[in-house]
């Protein structure tokens, strides 16, 4: 079912209560670390602006569990939204309250206030009904622009929208859009790739999709899974032993397939525990005490000449430990044939793997970089998202 966006509600000085997910990190100096979140909030909040609304911005930042963290609170995040959009962003040190309503009701069409960090309050994360109503209290209409959270039942993502009339921003509404063409109207040929760790969590992607899939690609920690189901000794690599039978009834389904190819590393980067030695086998060839870190070039290039002909390609999760180096060269160079498969629709999971797209600086060169890891993890498992339920249908 379609939900309602802010193109479907008249917002004309309306207050606005507008959930985003600036869950960024600053460093010792101030700096954000990775500002893509706020980026991609800007169309919504200059579309709310030019139809006269009065924003409301609320968000989380980390996991306080219900009290104030000094170093967690959203005023830098408000100074650097500002800078982005050239305009005053102003910062609120409390998200409910006689305090916050007093500069609610002095705001005027277009102004922008961003609201304390929701997760100061123990509310937000119980979804509790009160602190619910105080937020929806702030507002007329409930906008929801935060993907990245959706999967999560809080109280400023899925609670305010039993007080208010909820539609979807316009991040959220593209999130929906690729991952609903990814999951449900695929475009064939269509090609998956899986990495990272979190067997079970693949496993429940390529159950949902296998069906649909022409080439599906294994990397990162869960290939160990398989790889050691084949039989091969993957040294001292992670595996999740009690997947196993798993991974083989995977393969299994792939080799009765005659239009799916599954394709698994053949030559893998290792490194022993000290990380001193790095060397490039063959997976046959893994000695005693070396761990899988990377996939190697051959395999890369299989991976490259399988996806070659797709229409549709979803990847998630990175195919190496990406956050050293150097066994971050295969998640870049896989981000690199992604941004290379002309005439494909190429979307990629958030969390490490938009980090690992993000390091290879091709973001512009895909369809689609979801906010979203948790959430869109979910999507592709065809679980459905609290924070997408509760939002208004179209007609």
């Amino acid at each position: 079912m379609q939900k309602q966006t802010i193109a479907d509600v008249s917002l004309i000085d309306k207050r606005v209560l507008l959930r985003v997910d600036y869950n960024v990190q600053f460093d010792d100096s101030g700096a954000i670390l990775d500002d893509h979140r706020l980026k991609e909030s800007i169309p919504t909040i200059r579309a709310l602006k030019d139809q006269g609304a009065r924003i409301i911005i609320c968000s989380h930042r980390g996991r306080p569990n219900g009290v104030i963290v000094e170093e967690l609170r959203n005023a830098p995040v408000a100074h650097h939204l500002s800078t982005l959009l050239g305009e005053p962003v102003l910062s609120l040190e409390d998200a409910i309250g006689p305090s916050v309503k007093a500069v609610i009701d002095e705001m005027k069409q277009g102004d922008i206030v961003l609201l304390e960090n929701v997760r100061f309050y123990s509310g937000e994360e119980t979804n509790d009904p009160a602190f619910a109503r105080a937020l929806s209290e702030l507002a007329d209409v409930f906008v929801s622009d935060a993907f990245g959270t959706a999967h999560r039942a809080h109280a400023s993502v899925v609670g305010v929208g039993f007080y208010l009339p909820a539609v979807s921003g316009l991040l959220m509404q593209k999130e929906l859009d690729y991952l609903n063409q990814v999951t449900e109207s695929i475009e064939r040929p269509f090609g998956i790739i899986l990495g990272g760790g979190k067997v079970a969590e693949k496993l429940r992607i390529l159950g949902h999709l296998a069906d649909k899939a022409d080439v599906i690609c294994v990397g990162g920690g869960i290939a160990n899974t398989f790889l050691q189901g084949q039989g091969i000794d993957v040294g001292d690599s992670l595996v999740e032993e009690s997947r196993i039978d798993d991974a083989l009834s995977l393969m299994r389904i792939a080799s009765g397939r005659k239009d799916l190819k599954l394709v698994l590393p053949t030559d893998v980067v290792i490194s022993d525990s000290s990380g001193g030695v790095v060397s490039t086998v063959s997976v046959n060839r893994i000695p005693p005490g070396f761990r899988i870190l990377d996939l190697g070039r051959q395999t890369l290039e299989d991976i490259r000449e399988a996806l070659r002909p797709m229409r549709t390609i979803v990847w998630n999760g990175p195919v190496g430990l990406f956050e050293r180096t150097p066994f971050d060269t295969g998640s870049i160079e896989l981000a690199k044939i992604l941004a290379d498969s002309v005439g494909a629709t190429t979307v990629v999971g958030g969390g490490e793997t938009a980090a690992a797209v993000a390091k290879a600086g091709v973001v512009a060169r895909l369809s689609h970089v979801s906010t979203g890891g948790g959430a869109s993890l979910k999507m592709l498992e065809g679980t459905s998202l609290p924070g997408v339920e509760v939002l208004l249908d179209k007609e």
